[in-house]
């Protein structure tokens, strides 16, 4: 077992945010579920353009579609490729969610990012998608947008297990918390049980970085007063917010809201680290999953991200250590105006009109592979 593996052993699950039919034909899945002690996959609109978009591992299965379903849109297309690759990865993962008797093993599968700022779809998007691929340890990936947060608990009451995307700031992370809550506690409410109902809040971080990074290098090369100040706070700001939300969780945790549900049952709702590859060449290629390591939570990495912690990773409970100086630093980008509201309202708009346009480029690919006689 690999440096990846004991990760676990501090309670931070590591799951592969990538999916691609080539990689699960080849038993790529299945050898990091062996060697690295992998126990989740997660998918998104970019990472199926990259898979399908390009290349030919889909043509053939798209061609079988096609024939059976003369004249389908380019939508089911899709999703037909797309659930094909969530049912072989969650076969994969079987053996590890039953293994852990529902805690994980899972895999995710997005709602369209068309539908981000409409409750109503998204709730029934998330019921459709759930009975298509029709596995236990499917997640279905739902943005935290204020939209969502409704969606959230009226999928969760449905015995959906859901995974909440696009979370950047620590009061969007409260608000879909407690929409996870309120869906447990509707279940309640029909006498359903609620034990094997999985949740994780997807936090992104190098993104929070990358912005507040690029205010920071403007602000010095301008000769602002604060230059010193403000250059303490490279790369620091992202790991301070993922601290803060987690020092929430922890507290919540022991809330009298949170334990009658865990003694129903309930799973806690782990905070999901994404977003987790290091943009600047300047920090070490594993500062993302180094410094955020704890336990009941999860670190989904791409293949590169991946490796490099396979080779030089430290495992250490990080995520509880040195609080108090997050939240200096916290207090530093208030007070230096760096304006983190800001920055993480762009960013969840960004998040959306990124995987939008990943998805048209998506289906217009697929598009492309329609038959003439279509």
């Amino acid at each position: 077992m690999s440096t990846l593996s004991d990760l676990s052993a501090k309670g931070t699950a590591v799951w592969l945010d990538f999916v691609d039919r080539k990689f699960l034909n080849a038993g790529g899945l299945q050898k990091l579920v062996e060697e690295d002690g992998l126990t989740g996959v997660t998918s998104n609109p970019s990472i199926f353009e990259k898979a399908m978009g390009h290349g030919d591992a889909y043509d053939e299965s798209i061609a079988a579609f096609d024939k059976a379903n003369p004249g389908a849109a380019t939508i089911d297309r899709y999703e037909h490729q797309a659930i094909e690759d969530i049912k072989a990865a969650a076969d994969t993962l079987r053996p590890v969610y039953d293994r852990l008797d529902g805690k994980d093993g899972y895999v995710s599968l997005e709602v369209s990012p068309y539908i981000a700022d409409d409750t109503d779809a998204t709730i029934a998007e998330a019921e459709k998608l759930w009975h298509a691929v029709d596995k236990p340890n499917l997640m279905i990936k739902i943005p935290g947008t204020l939209a969502g947060g409704p969606a959230i608990s009226a999928t969760i009451a449905k015995g959906i297990s859901v995974n909440v995307t696009l979370l950047f700031a620590l009061d969007a992370y409260i608000r879909v918390a407690e929409a996870y809550a309120t869906g447990l506690e509707e279940r309640v409410r029909q006498g359903q049980p609620i034990d094997h109902i999985a949740s994780v809040a997807s936090f992104f971080v190098s993104r929070i970085d990358t912005m507040i990074d690029k205010e920071i290098d403007r602000r010095v090369g301008e000769g602002d007063a604060d230059s010193d100040a403000l250059k303490a706070l490279r790369g620091k700001v992202a790991i301070a917010n993922a601290k803060m939300a987690y020092q929430w969780f922890l507290d919540f945790g022991k809330s009298d809201r949170w334990q009658a549900l865990a003694a129903k049952g309930a799973q806690p709702q782990r905070l999901l680290w994404a977003s987790t590859g290091v943009k600047d060449k300047a920090y070490p290629d594993t500062l993302y999953v180094d410094t955020l390591i704890g336990r009941d939570t999860v670190n989904t990495m791409p293949p590169a991200t991946m490796d490099a912690f396979r080779e030089r990773g430290t495992v250490a409970e990080t995520l509880t250590a040195d609080v108090d100086q997050a939240r200096h630093v916290m207090a530093e980008a208030d007070r230096l105006g760096l304006n983190l509201t800001g920055v993480t309202d762009t960013l969840v708009a960004e998040g959306v009109a990124s995987f939008a346009k990943a998805f048209d480029d998506l289906l217009g690919s697929i598009a492309k592979k329609q038959p003439a006689s279509n």
